[in-house]
Protein backbone atom coordinates (compact mmCIF):
# COMPACT_ATOMS: atom_id res chain seq x y z
CA UNK A 1 0.00 0.00 0.00
CA UNK A 2 1.16 3.26 -0.82
CA UNK A 3 0.76 6.64 1.30
CA UNK A 4 0.98 10.12 0.56
CA UNK A 5 1.89 12.17 3.74
CA UNK A 6 1.70 15.95 3.71
CA UNK A 7 3.21 18.56 5.61
CA UNK A 8 4.39 22.80 5.32
CA UNK A 9 0.38 24.39 5.79
CA UNK A 10 -0.58 27.14 8.08
CA UNK A 11 -1.44 30.19 8.59
CA UNK A 12 0.40 33.23 6.71
CA UNK A 13 -0.03 36.88 6.12
CA UNK A 14 -1.17 37.97 2.38
CA UNK A 15 1.86 38.30 -0.19
CA UNK A 16 3.60 35.49 2.45
CA UNK A 17 4.99 32.32 1.38
CA UNK A 18 4.71 29.09 2.30
CA UNK A 19 6.28 25.59 0.93
CA UNK A 20 4.35 22.16 0.77
CA UNK A 21 5.47 18.91 0.86
CA UNK A 22 4.31 15.67 0.25
CA UNK A 23 6.27 12.30 0.93
CA UNK A 24 5.24 8.93 -0.96
CA UNK A 25 6.06 5.40 0.90
CA UNK A 26 5.44 1.48 0.70
CA UNK A 27 6.59 -0.43 -2.62
CA UNK A 28 6.76 1.85 -5.11
CA UNK A 29 8.52 0.94 -8.32
CA UNK A 30 7.83 4.04 -10.35
CA UNK A 31 5.91 7.33 -9.47
CA UNK A 32 4.21 9.12 -12.06
CA UNK A 33 1.90 12.52 -12.57
CA UNK A 34 1.96 14.10 -9.02
CA UNK A 35 0.06 16.98 -8.64
CA UNK A 36 -1.76 19.54 -5.78
CA UNK A 37 -5.10 20.30 -5.51
CA UNK A 38 -6.95 22.06 -2.95
CA UNK A 39 -10.77 22.04 -1.80
CA UNK A 40 -12.09 25.65 -0.12
CA UNK A 41 -14.93 25.64 1.71
CA UNK A 42 -18.36 24.99 -0.09
CA UNK A 43 -16.29 24.81 -3.00
CA UNK A 44 -15.15 21.42 -5.49
CA UNK A 45 -11.62 20.60 -5.43
CA UNK A 46 -9.53 21.32 -8.26
CA UNK A 47 -5.96 20.94 -9.53
CA UNK A 48 -3.56 23.88 -8.25
CA UNK A 49 -0.24 22.32 -9.76
CA UNK A 50 0.83 18.64 -11.84
CA UNK A 51 4.39 17.70 -12.52
CA UNK A 52 4.81 14.33 -14.56
CA UNK A 53 7.31 11.49 -13.99
CA UNK A 54 9.76 13.32 -16.50
CA UNK A 55 9.13 16.63 -15.16
CA UNK A 56 6.85 18.55 -17.22
CA UNK A 57 4.15 21.24 -15.23
CA UNK A 58 0.81 22.32 -15.60
CA UNK A 59 -0.84 24.82 -12.99
CA UNK A 60 -4.30 26.58 -12.94
CA UNK A 61 -4.73 30.27 -14.55
CA UNK A 62 -5.29 31.98 -10.87
CA UNK A 63 -1.77 30.05 -9.58
CA UNK A 64 0.68 31.14 -12.30
CA UNK A 65 3.67 32.77 -11.81
CA UNK A 66 3.00 32.50 -7.70
CA UNK A 67 3.29 28.61 -7.27
CA UNK A 68 6.37 26.55 -8.17
CA UNK A 69 6.04 22.73 -8.19
CA UNK A 70 9.02 20.70 -8.17
CA UNK A 71 9.59 16.89 -7.37
CA UNK A 72 12.79 14.89 -6.48
CA UNK A 73 12.26 11.70 -7.67
CA UNK A 74 15.08 9.83 -4.92
CA UNK A 75 13.10 10.95 -2.45
CA UNK A 76 9.48 10.41 -3.85
CA UNK A 77 8.73 13.88 -2.57
CA UNK A 78 6.36 16.47 -4.68
CA UNK A 79 6.82 20.11 -3.78
CA UNK A 80 4.65 23.19 -3.98
CA UNK A 81 6.06 26.42 -3.39
CA UNK A 82 3.63 29.20 -2.74
CA UNK A 83 4.66 33.17 -2.68
CA UNK A 84 2.54 36.20 -3.15
CA UNK A 85 -0.31 34.14 -1.25
CA UNK A 86 -3.87 35.78 -1.40
CA UNK A 87 -6.69 35.15 1.08
CA UNK A 88 -8.46 33.36 -2.02
CA UNK A 89 -5.90 30.89 -1.82
CA UNK A 90 -7.26 29.80 1.33
CA UNK A 91 -8.04 25.86 1.61
CA UNK A 92 -7.14 22.50 2.25
CA UNK A 93 -4.43 21.49 0.07
CA UNK A 94 -4.53 17.71 -1.04
CA UNK A 95 -1.45 16.04 -2.76
CA UNK A 96 -2.40 12.99 -5.41
CA UNK A 97 0.43 10.67 -6.82
CA UNK A 98 0.08 7.64 -9.62
CA UNK A 99 2.06 5.14 -9.17
CA UNK A 100 3.53 1.55 -10.37
CA UNK A 101 3.48 -0.42 -7.22
CA UNK A 102 3.72 -4.30 -6.03
CA UNK A 103 0.06 -4.52 -7.18
CA UNK A 104 -0.19 -2.95 -10.23
CA UNK A 105 -1.07 0.68 -10.93
CA UNK A 106 -2.79 2.73 -8.39
CA UNK A 107 -3.57 6.12 -7.09
CA UNK A 108 -3.48 7.77 -3.47
CA UNK A 109 -3.96 11.27 -2.14
CA UNK A 110 -2.63 12.68 0.99
CA UNK A 111 -4.62 13.43 4.59
CA UNK A 112 -5.01 17.31 3.18
CA UNK A 113 -2.97 20.41 4.71
CA UNK A 114 -4.85 23.66 5.72
CA UNK A 115 -3.25 26.81 3.80
CA UNK A 116 -5.15 30.13 5.45
CA UNK A 117 -3.79 33.77 4.35
CA UNK A 118 -5.29 36.16 6.26
CA UNK A 119 -4.11 39.23 8.18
Amino acid sequence: QVQLVESGGGLVQPGGSLRLSCAASGSIFRLGFMGWYRQAPGKQRELVAGITGSGSTNYADSVKGRFTISRDNAKNTVYLQMNSLKPEDTAVYYCNARYTYSEGRGGSWGQGTQVTVSS
